[in-house]
């Protein structure tokens, strides 16, 4: 028997069903969401965000770290943080909220948006607020304004030598503060030294210099953030290293050191071979951690992650309809969707990411290499390599079947809505896709809502300044 279904494909590449994707019959099903029942009731494309996704992430991470603090006697607590401008959106912020997560910062807007939460009751002024990045005029005014208000537990990382003078005229009441060092690049990277926080040879000495006997602020937390993320790899252990080595030099200066910040960068599956021992790398974290200081005689310190894609990325999925299909010459074969992918999936025309991409209906039907286009002008619109740079198949299928053949790219929760411009204006005036929220309610039962109906060409025109 020959064994060329596209479920036959998946079947013998990977390991399926497996955690958020399972089929029933010939559909494929997403954290237990029959996608087909979602297209044949608000058609396609469509954007849509499965809330209790949000939660299992934060749950899952915070149970790594808190148990690797128990196994290892581990002296210092974890606090959990979600970097907001991987998604601004208030459901997001809402779901995040309820599982004892702190907020981290990245632009003078998202002090308002602390400010709006606050003023809804969403949150109080004990929540700890991370406030990074390149810190603009009025981003340093509003975290002042932060302070100065009450907020107890606002920590301004300083990302340069010159930031902690405005601070002293702004602010009126102490405040901890944090420093971020910079860290150096991969090997093939196009620079060796991140753009961002102050250099490593320099940050000891800045600190001796601004905060030994300062009236009013503490050195409090040290923040680096390896730039391609948590890896099991030399160079992210290496880079660890050094980080630990100088919040070690700093904490014997400072005795008000008391925590260190590694930023975000969790992998999220961008495919179904993806796999990734969680366990294993953030014991190693705290495990390297604890010793450093035992071997020092310093206290270990409270761990700060500011996950964002970890977060939100696998709760988000966009799906499509496929139009057409397209013989070019004898090789490539492409598959029209109905909406464009530079649109409405930013980071894989900008930086080649791949998500992971699968058929929602016809599994069982023959598969075929295709290359997937969008439906702008544009040569660049279009996908066609899975993220091992394996070549793209999916089912084949007639142009004169009554069902069309539907696709999802899924774990699009994180950036693609603020890269895109959501509500603004998109390539070739193509809308951006209608967007559904998908929740459970107390007996587990699907709850699904339309957050925003697919732009109208009113819309646009009203942007563009056409009456």
């Amino acid at each position: 028997m020959i064994h060329n279904k596209y479920f036959d494909l998946i079947d013998q590449s990977y390991y399926f069903p497996q955690e958020g994707f399972d089929l029933e019959k010939d559909q494929l099903i997403f954290n237990g969401i029959p996608l087909m029942m979602l297209i044949e009731k608000y058609g396609t494309p469509f954007k849509m965000t499965y809330l209790p996704k949000i939660g299992d992430q934060i749950k899952k991470a915070k149970n790594f770290f808190n148990r690797s603090i128990k196994s290892t006697n581990y002296g210092g607590r974890y606090f959990y943080c979600y970097c907001t401008k991987c998604c601004h959106f208030s459901y997001v912020l809402e779901e995040v909220l309820q599982h004892d997560v702190q907020i981290e910062t990245s632009s003078a807007f998202d002090i308002e948006l602390i400010l709006n939460l606050y003023k809804q009751g969403k949150i109080d002024q004990s929540k700890i607020i991370v406030n990074n990045g390149f810190k603009t005029k009025q981003y340093l005014e509003n975290i002042s304004e932060l302070v100065n208000d009450g907020f107890e537990n606002v920590i301004p990382v300083l990302d340069n030598k010159y930031e902690l003078s405005a601070y002293e005229s702004m602010m009126k009441k102490p405040c901890k503060m944090g420093v971020r060092m910079a860290t150096e690049e991969e090997p093939m990277f196009e620079f060796y030294t991140s753009r961002l926080g102050i250099r490593s040879s320099e940050i000891v000495q800045f600190c001796k210099d601004n905060f030994t006997n300062h009236s009013k602020f503490t050195l409090h937390m040290l923040h680096f953030f390896v730039d391609t993320g948590i890896k099991d790899t030399t160079y992210y252990w290496g880079e660890l290293k050094k980080g630990i080595k100088t919040y070690i030099e700093l904490k014997k200066q400072f005795p008000s050191l008391e925590a260190i910040n590694i930023g975000g960068g969790l992998p999220i599956r961008n495919s179904l071979g993806s796999e990734f021992d969680y366990k294993y790398m953030i014991h190693q974290i705290v495990s390297m951690l604890k010793e450093a200081c035992e071997e020092e005689g310093i206290d270990e310190p409270d761990i700060f992650t500011e996950f964002g894609k970890y977060t939100v990325g696998e709760s988000g999925a966009t799906v499509f309809s496929v139009l057409e299909q397209k013989q070019q010459n004898d090789s490539e074969i492409w598959y029209m969707v109905d909406n464009s992918l530079m649109n409405t999936l930013p980071d894989s025309w900008g930086i080649s990411e791949r998500f992971i991409l699968l058929p929602i209906n016809k599994w069982h039907n023959e598969y075929r290499r295709v290359n997937i286009g969008g439906l702008s002008c544009d040569n660049s619109d279009y996908y066609n390599t899975e993220a091992q740079n394996q070549q793209l198949f999916m089912p084949a299928f007639e142009r004169d079947d009554k069902e069309p053949l539907y696709l999802g790219f899924f774990h699009t929760g994180a950036y693609q809505d603020a890269l895109s411009g959501y509500g603004g204006i998109k390539h070739c005036l193509i809308p951006s896709p209608k967007h559904i929220l998908v929740d459970r309610d107390v007996n587990g039962n699907i709850v699904d809502t339309v957050y925003s109906e697919e732009q109208t060409a009113k819309q646009m025109l009203k942007i563009l300044g056409y009456k």
